[in-house]
């Protein structure tokens, strides 16, 4: 092998192996050497420069058995080994044959680190646990007050029994919003978020929105729409979400009147919601849209703004943060009057 080949092998950022019919290695790339060790050589034997063991002490060479086994093998999915530190690879294995039924002529592995499937893991350790976090808090109140209420029931006055399913009531719909924030980013995550969009203008459902939030504060949310209309192509109940949750967002995280804009845009219709709070750092303002992201100590899953951008998205739009004139946060969201989806 001329030295321009074997420089592109060794550029590769995952160790490669390849041998011939007889078990003799042919090429070994820096990578898999610094794996493997020096015996990982051209002109070693695959069976004894493969220093990888299962969790039970398994030898890789005697377990896979690569030129044994039926005729019609292939290779070898990835599967987990360990180095002789202890350190995990993944290693995946194709086998060359002419044809069905006849020896095996080329052994090729791939050695992948194994670090990056234990971060995956530990994100998802972390994933879980954020979740159950999520759903214990409102459980846990609805376990207890229905147990006080199974226990002394006749103990109680009507008054006590009220506040208390009262309180069952509200965590029951906390668990009932965190799961259908849960099940709207997986849908989002994998593509399979159900839409039924239509041209509309939205002025009543913006109307209807602001209502509702301002039926919840004593702050004031106005309305400011200089064209009158606002011409969007949407699934109706996704743009109730995702308003929502930005003119909410606006009132419970920000101080002072809340404003919501709308006027043409770029791609159809832009609604612009201004606070007078302290705002999102600009450093900050990328973390926004992941998800379970929280700033400061009001409440909240973290998934609101995961899924509104996820929405906007989904339907063409854009969405970003910028600082309102008063000082606090602006959110613009340019939603197209027409189908813009892929």
């Amino acid at each position: 092998m001329d030295s321009d080949a074997r420089d592109l092998w060794d550029a590769l950022p995952d160790g490669v192996v390849v041998a011939d019919g007889s078990g003799v290695i042919l090429l070994v790339n820096a990578t898999a050497r610094r794996m493997l060790g020096d015996q990982a050589a051209p002109g070693a034997r695959l069976a004894d420069a493969l220093t990888l063991q299962d969790q039970d002490a398994g030898d890789w060479f005697a377990q896979v058995r690569p030129y044994d086994g039926i005729g019609t093998r292939s290779g070898v999915p990835e599967q987990s080994w360990l180095l002789p530190d202890g350190t995990e690879v993944l290693v995946t294995t194709r086998l060359e044959r002419s044809g069905p039924n006849v020896p095996v002529e080329r052994v090729a592995l791939v050695l992948r680190s194994g670090r990056g499937r234990a971060r995956l893991d530990r994100e998802r350790s972390d994933l879980v646990a954020t979740v159950a976090h999520e759903l214990r808090s409102p459980l846990t109140g609805v376990k207890g007050f229905v147990t006080t209420l199974l226990s002394k029931w006749e103990r109680l006055n009507d008054d006590q029994k009220k506040l208390m399913l009262r309180t069952v009531a509200t965590d029951s719909e906390r668990l009932s919003r965190l799961i259908t924030e849960l099940l709207d980013v997986a849908r989002i995550d994998t593509g399979r978020l159900p839409l039924y969009p239509r041209e509309m203008d939205a002025m009543a459902t913006i109307e209807r929105v602001v209502a509702s939030v301002r039926a919840s504060t004593s702050r004031s949310i106005t309305i400011v729409a200089p064209g009158g209309t606002a011409a969007v192509f949407a699934d109706p109940d996704k743009l109730v979400q995702v308003l929502t949750n930005l003119v909410d967002n606006a009132v419970r995280h920000g101080e002072g009147p809340v404003t919501v804009t709308v006027d043409d845009g770029p791609l159809g219709t832009r609604f612009t919601v201004d606070d007078q709070g302290s705002g999102i750092p600009e450093a900050l303002r990328a973390r926004v849209f992941t998800k379970f992201w929280k700033h400061g100590t009001r409440g909240g899953s973290g998934l609101g703004m995961y899924i509104v951008n996820g929405l906007v998205r989904v339907h063409g739009g854009e969405l970003r943060i910028q600082d309102a004139p008063g000082g606090g946060a602006r959110i613009v969201v340019d939603w197209p009057a027409a189908d813009r989806r892929n």
